[in-house]
């Protein structure tokens, strides 16, 4: 496993859960909005430093009764063809297991929730006009027993209130989907750094457009 960073506690990343959060290296997408360019880009992952295994799963001994769960996140963790075995580490640890990812590989996400090493999915839908694997891998954590969300980082030069509703059909029905803010400042593309971003109250008028479609709708900064 390439694992380019660790979070050692975050309360808001695993829903319900005290956990930490670690991040994989690389990505096969190239969204220029991405906030963590240090794990995306080419170049400045030769400079990123490299956590050991052996590191990561010592801090998880000495967290034990600490933690409840381990975010996965990156990058995309679905590339790296150690993830099954890393995930049953942390499961025959006691740490429930929550992975984030582009959805762009079912075939392993289809690995991981038939050998049980999943408790939370989340995904990031990226725009509207779903590719196959996308949308393939959608229908598989819906139709899987596990609790899952949607997820979209809104981006006003790049999602419309349409582009939004258009997403909302395409995943519907599902229970849960979230609308996330855009974060400038520090992004993949250089041109984002000052983008600017939709106000709380205009994506909330957003989320009120789509609520028919999910059991639950919100709103993250």
């Amino acid at each position: 496993m390439l694992l380019g960073g660790l979070q050692k506690l975050t309360l808001i990343d695993y829903p319900g859960k005290v956990a930490c959060t670690v991040f994989t290296l690389g990505c096969n997408f190239d969204c220029g909005f991405c906030h963590n360019p240090e794990l995306v880009d080419r170049e400045k992952i030769k400079n990123q430093p490299v956590i050991s295994e052996k590191v990561f799963f010592d801090f998880l001994e000495k967290r034990k009764g600490d933690l409840d769960g381990v975010c996965v996140t990156g990058g995309e963790p679905t590339l790296q063809p150690d993830l099954p075995d890393f995930l049953s580490k942390i499961k025959s640890l006691g740490f429930a297991v929550k992975l984030d990812t582009n959805g762009s590989n079912p075939e392993m996400l289809k690995k991981l929730i038939k050998q049980n090493l999943l408790d939370y999915i989340a995904m990031d839908v990226k725009n509207s006009n779903l590719k196959p694997q996308i949308s393939e891998s959608v229908e598989l954590i819906k139709n899987s027993e596990i609790d899952y969300e949607f997820r979209t980082t809104v981006v006003p030069v790049l999602h419309k209130k349409e582009d939004i509703i258009k997403i909302a059909k395409e995943i519907s029905p599902a229970k849960k989907y979230f609308l996330q803010q855009f974060r400038p400042g520090k992004n993949l593309d250089k041109k984002f750094e000052k983008e600017k971003t939709y106000s709380k109250k205009e994506l909330e008028e957003i989320c009120e457009a789509i609520k028919p479609y999910f059991d639950y709708c919100g709103v993250r900064d």
